[in-house]
């Protein structure tokens, strides 16, 4: 059975390149899963550089739902994988929610949603555990960032602390990146 390793750090921590070596020194045959959406010319730009930094020789794989069937299917045909990022991936899930007036909803109306995403993120470290490839994650440490203005943005950031909490207490290893220095917490 493989390792799960949780990198996490604030934007432009370097937690993402770290997280990239420690792939590469897995093997040459890596798993990438990128959750990302592109929807406008900037968030376009930014995939296109991440893709870019990878080897070549990896491969790809796009999307954020039923990690867990992916990594538990492929699992045995790679050194390891790279999940970049689950913070997207929670973002991803929270806004295809049905039923939130993001306009006009409240706190109560994000339980539900937080129910369904940590149901998906427990069927993907479930997969995870009957995985024999390693398995690094990236995630992004909000809770050190300003408050945000809104209560989409503060449900969000909530909800993405504590399935960083969720998520790190079930991995072997967790680091948090600071100035492109990691730094090993479990």
């Amino acid at each position: 059975m493989g390792k799960a390793i949780l990198i996490t750090g604030g934007a432009r921590s370097g937690k993402s390149s770290y997280a990239e070596k420690l792939a590469k020194e897995l093997g040459s045959s890596i798993l990438y899963i990128a959750t990302s959406i592109p929807f406008d010319e900037e968030m376009k730009n930014r995939v296109k550089k991440h893709r870019e930094s990878r080897p070549s020789g990896w491969d790809t794989y796009e999307g954020y739902r039923n990690l867990g069937r992916v990594i538990s299917e492929k699992g045995g045909e790679y050194n390891g994988i790279l999940i970049d990022c689950i913070t997207v991936m929670i973002t991803n899930l929270l806004l295809e929610y049905p039923g939130i007036d993001r306009d006009n909803a409240g706190f109560e109306d994000f339980i539900d949603a937080e129910k369904a995403i940590r149901e998906e993120l427990e069927a993907l470290l479930k997969g995870i555990r009957k995985s024999e490839a390693n398995v690094i994650m990236v995630t992004n440490e909000l809770g050190s960032g300003i408050v945000p203005e809104n209560l989409l943005g503060r449900a969000f950031r909530d909800i993405a602390g504590r399935m960083n909490q969720y998520i790190a207490g079930q991995c072997d290893e967790v680091f948090l990146t600071v100035c492109g220095l990691p730094l090993k917490l479990k």
